[in-house]
């Protein structure tokens, strides 16, 4: 009964969400930690935060941000200046980055995955004053320092040994009541309060900006969208220095009330029994983490749940109508944003594969295009005029957000990055007027004539092949129908003499995979050039965090047999068949390619 009557229409999700964030402009000293301090106020002893470390209150979590606040002042920490942040998920994670937040100070959010130049790139980038620690990630610390030019002061979470001084015991020493105005100049909604990085599946990481506006304007968007209350529960196990598991699970539901249980990480085979004995009602996901569900062993817990709604990205057509039914799933809210950008699209009807639609009476507020897009040139295409061309209903081309000419229009900014070079490289000019600026997503869309939008590809990853542009995602959706992949990532490699990049898939198999099965199905499904030319069979593919998968190694090794221990197939054209690579058949690719 309680399903059916949360199950709102799609009008009334954006409707929702529009009132829920029309006040932030009107109230620019109303931050998101001052939010936090109201609901101390009206739901003081209701629990806020869980998980199997600790818990905590509405009342202990603006008493834990505010003492965490006041040892930044103590510190000397200036409106501005930022504290990197290394720690697993957990409760107090949330409370230490909302306290430096409060004072005025900036956090950045470093990923806890990466290690040696990575984080000290991610460190030195955002310039740090200070940098707390969680005692297990020191070592990680340590290794970057070797790389490192900034010199911060360090703080560890946890037991790390006499050399550095403990945050939480520290911060256990001061007051926890609100802060008063003659303590400090309280932050507005257009300061800046975290750098969230992006999630770097090639090359290294960007800070990305993001204000006391977007984290208000995430929170209440999405409270609005999925119509959370007091009642709900989410379940969270998305790493908190990702905005959609660190601000947006989180914030939605502590906006109106409700409680949120934090997971250090993912686990297929314990997801179902939390969802169970947390009684959640809610939870965060990203198609990849949908995927490793559906491709678990049944649970007993999967359909005993109290779920009314899960919300998120990336769920792939091939996979949404089967998870959906398997696990009871009342309703999918699937969306698409970016951290850094300035377009947002949802999915309120539930359609199949769709990332989701703007309603026509919002058209004006949330101006996106579809441009079409040279993947040789990798850039959009202009016509005689030098202006870009609009994409025709279902033809693919990249989404772009227009840029405010009006600054006061907060929502529609792009806040760009900690590198300047970094925010001048994601603006297209003279887009379809001289003067105009848009923001570029990176994204491959199509739009259909009821006007859902589709995801196809990120830029990066489509290629051209004997003059023929290859949608990765297409090609991988092909790939993962037959039984006996689990998984695949398709991608493109460098052949001697040839234009463009042969389409190279990695897969994971199970005992019913058959190379000749998969030829006869790509034969079916795809054309000639879509089909890949090599095939590598591993074990797993290796994901960030963020469950995306990371294409780097698997670029630097190529179809080469002795890069790795990995099976690799070359499909020869002659034989039509699929056969093994060796070093002798290797050098023969690389030398006579056209002739095999």
């Amino acid at each position: 009964m309680e399903r059916s009557r949360r199950r709102m229409s799609p009008t009334n999700s954006w409707l929702r969400a529009l009132e829920l964030t029309a006040p932030i402009g009107r109230n620019p000293s109303r931050i998101f930690p001052i939010v936090i301090e109201e609901l101390a106020e009206e739901f003081n002893q209701a629990i806020a935060l869980l998980s199997d470390q600790e818990s905590m209150t509405y009342g202990a979590l603006a008493k834990r941000m505010n003492q965490y606040a006041r040892w930044a002042l103590a510190e000397g920490l200036a409106r501005g200046e930022t504290v990197c942040l290394l720690m697993p998920n957990r409760p107090e994670y949330l409370a230490i980055w909302l306290g430096i937040a409060r004072m005025g100070g900036v956090v950045s959010l470093l990923n806890t995955s990466i290690t040696g130049k990575s984080l000290a790139h991610c460190i030195d980038i955002v310039k740090p004053i200070h940098i707390i620690v969680a005692a297990e990630l020191m070592e990680s610390l340590t290794a970057a320092r070797a790389f490192m030019a900034s010199d911060c002061k360090t703080w560890a979470f946890g037991d790390a040994g006499s050399a550095y001084p403990r945050i939480e015991r520290i911060a256990d020493g001061y007051e926890g009541t609100k802060l008063a105005d003659t303590e400090i100049l309280a932050p507005t909604i257009e300061d800046r309060a975290l750098y969230v990085y992006t999630s770097g599946t090639t090359g290294y990481p960007k800070a990305a900006n993001i204000s006391h506006y977007r984290l208000m304007n995430w929170s209440h968007w999405f409270a609005g969208m999925m119509d959370t209350r007091p009642s709900d529960r989410m379940y969270d196990c998305l790493p908190m220095y990702h905005s959609i598991g660190g601000i947006a699970a989180i914030g939605s539901v502590l906006v109106k009330g409700g409680s949120v249980v934090i997971r250090q990480k993912f686990s297929a085979s314990q997801f179902w029994h939390d969802i169970a004995r947390w009684n959640c009602t809610l939870f965060q996901y990203i198609g990849e983490l949908c995927r490793y569900l559906l491709h678990a062993p049944p649970n007993l817990s999967e359909t005993s749940h109290r779920l009314r709604l899960c919300c998120g990205n990336g769920l792939r057509p091939d996979v949404w109508d089967n998870f959906k039914s398997r696990f009871n799933i009342p309703q999918i809210l699937e969306f698409y944003a970016a951290t850094e950008g300035n377009i947002s699209l949802f999915n309120c009807e539930g359609k199949t594969g769709s990332i989701g639609r703007i309603p026509t009476f919002l058209a004006h507020r949330f101006p996106i295009a579809l441009v079409k897009y040279d993947a040789k040139d990798e850039k959009p295409v202009r016509n005689e005029q030098g202006f870009c061309i609009r994409c025709a209903p279902n033809e693919i081309g990249e989404a772009l957000g227009k840029l405010p000419d009006d600054l006061s229009k907060v929502g529609a900014r792009f806040e760009g990055y900690a590198s300047k070079e970094d925010t001048a490289a994601k603006i297209l000019r003279d887009v379809f007027v001289r003067g105009d600026a848009w923001y570029r997503t990176g994204d491959l869309m199509r739009i259909d004539k009821q006007g859902y939008f589709y995801f196809v590809n990120r830029v990066g990853d489509t290629f051209r092949w004997k003059g023929e542009n290859v949608a990765t995602s297409e090609v991988c959706e092909t790939i993962t129908a037959l039984r006996g992949i689990t998984e695949a990532i398709v991608y493109g490699v460098k052949i001697p003499g040839t234009d463009g990049r042969a389409g190279m898939a990695t897969i994971v198999v199970d005992s019913d995979f058959s190379v000749e099965e998969l030829r006869k199905h790509l034969a079916e499904k795809l054309p000639a050039y879509a089909r890949p030319m090599f095939l590598r069979v591993r074990s797993e593919i290796e994901l960030t965090p963020t469950f995306k998968y990371s294409k780097e190694r698997l670029l630097r090794d190529g179809y080469d047999p002795n890069a790795s221990a990995d099976v690799i197939y070359f499909y020869d054209t002659k034989a039509n068949a699929f056969v093994k690579m060796d070093d002798p058949l290797y050098r023969r690719i690389q030398s006579e390619f056209q002739n095999l």
